[in-house]
């Protein structure tokens, strides 16, 4: 049973709207005070460094989207171009980070509304929205293109009236001198910050296995939306610093309702709310499909239940894949805890983007006979610099956030051994690893005992860390032995 149930019913503009409208998400409208604090008014450099960074591993995504147009995305890649985990990582992150970027827009949407409403509950109104969404991708991936059309033509001519209308003003306090308060390493941070509203190409992708002609479509659709985003991005930037100083935008939950309301009066804080509010429906409507198909693909190759694989007997969705990592969603999206869901979501992403230019250079070595529609220019240099930047962002990340994506990849390891090895090697993991575990409680005890520790510890404490170090040890080497005993007799 193959994806090809999946109905090829978008075009090249459903395509293209659905990667502008897939990235420019709430983060531009609720991100940039904090993203202002960072960088100045360098975060127009800021901006097109990001976008250049995303162009890299786009065209990646364009050659490779036009030669493997299969359900699955970023995974499908790897898959062709790895196999094992390497692959089922890629859409393991793949998978997570498109949950965190649908419980972030709608947690940004719930903000905007907020900045309306003050009296709304912004993590109800969050979840209503991800349930909200989970019908209209139910439905059908037809009307999922059709409304994320009529939706992001919408919020375009907003954006552009905004963008005119503050260009052509002579009112501002602003200055256009590119200065930062912390220099270029604050210009790096702000980049891994916002690097989430770059994020909607990848969507193009994830769907490639409903667009038509994607041999065609699918390169047109990604570039198209890329450039259209570094425009967009870079002139609304100018317009924001030319009205109002960078300090002025820090604690404002809607800094652009904020800007808009400085030139454009009442009128601009409604135009910038409603393409606030916009702006996060489209984002939240492309990440469910996307993490929907991506757990389809999974479920195809056997790491996912065989259940996200069925086909809704109307719709043609996935429709148990959509229900499942909406849940998960919505239950992130009920934290309504904005910058982690930021990080989290630009972590994920980046290891996509890493792993996908990997599969790109790897297939250009192995199969140089496949056929590319559409090829990179100045291999290797371009994917080489697509995963050198996107590694350079993550050392910017929040440290608790790699904290967290570390023990993400830990969780998605735990779930590919559990699906893809026999028990008895799982026990034989699972043994070692608490053996390991004793080895190095005892090793601790020993260090206490012999006064080898890098640090001054009283009597009692002392006394305490060795029975402590001692017990561990004992626990985990019967443990140890029981699990590799297990093993040898299945």
């Amino acid at each position: 049973m193959g994806e090809t149930r999946l109905k090829r019913e978008l075009g090249l503009l459903q395509a293209t709207m659905m990667g502008i409208g897939g990235a420019i998400c709430a983060g531009v409208f609720v991100t940039l005070g904090y993203a202002a604090t960072l960088a100045g008014t360098a975060l127009i450099i800021a901006m097109i460094l990001c976008g250049i960074i995303n162009l890299f591993t786009m065209l990646s995504y364009a050659e490779l989207g036009a030669a493997l147009p299969s359900a699955g995305g970023e995974y499908t890649f790897a898959k062709a171009s790895f196999g094992g985990f390497p692959s089922f990582a890629t859409g393991w992150f793949e998978w997570l980070s498109n949950m965190f970027y649908a419980a972030f827009s709608a947690v940004g949407f719930a903000y905007l509304v907020s900045y309306v409403i003050p009296a709304v509950n912004v993590p109800l109104v969050a979840v209503a929205t991800v349930a909200v969404f989970v019908a209209v991708n139910t439905k059908g991936v037809k009307e999922t293109g059709l409304i994320q059309t009529v939706l992001v033509v919408i919020l375009l001519g907003i954006l552009v009236a905004f963008i005119t209308y503050g260009f052509l003003t002579s009112q501002g306090s602003g200055s256009f001198e590119l200065t930062s308060p912390g220099g270029f390493l604050g210009v790096l941070k702000a980049s891994s910050f916002i690097f989430v509203v770059y994020l909607g190409g990848e969507a193009i992708a994830v769907a490639q296995a409903e667009i038509k002609d994607p041999c065609k479509t699918i390169p047109r659709a990604i570039l198209l939306s890329c450039l259209a985003l570094i425009v967009l991005y870079t002139t609304i930037a100018f317009v924001v610093f030319k009205i109002v100083q960078p300090t002025d935008l820090a604690g404002k939950e809607s800094p652009l309702a904020y800007v808009a309301q400085q030139f454009m009066g009442p009128v601009g804080v409604a135009m910038v709310t409603v393409a606030g509010i916009i702006a996060s429906l489209t984002s939240v409507n492309t990440s469910i499909m996307a993490h929907s198909r991506v757990a389809y693909a999974l479920a195809r190759d056997g790491y996912f239940p065989s259940s996200f694989f069925k086909l809704h007997p109307r719709f043609s969705t996935p429709h148990l894949a959509i229900l499942f990592g909406s849940v998960l969603t919505a239950v992130c999206a009920a934290t309504g805890i904005v910058n982690f869901l930021t990080y989290a979501t630009d972590f994920g992403f980046i290891i996509g983007f890493v792993l996908v230019n990997l599969s790109l250079i790897k297939l250009r070595v192995d199969k140089p006979n496949l056929t590319r529609p559409f090829k990179v220019p100045f291999f290797p240099l371009t994917p080489l610099l697509g995963i050198v930047t996107s590694l350079m962002l993550i050392f910017f990340l929040d440290p608790g956030t790699l904290f967290i994506g570390a023990q993400l990849f830990l969780l998605g390891l735990v779930v590919y051994y559990v699906r893809m090895v026999e028990r008895s090697r799982i026990c034989q993991a699972v043994g070692g690893m608490n053996l390991g575990i004793s080895a190095f409680s005892a090793l601790v005890a020993w260090l206490v005992m012999s006064d080898s520790l890098p640090m001054a510890l009283s009597e009692g404490v002392m006394w305490m860390v060795f029975g402590f170090a001692v017990f561990v040890a004992v626990v985990f080497l019967i443990a140890g032995l029981l699990n590799v005993a297990g093993s040898s007799e299945r």
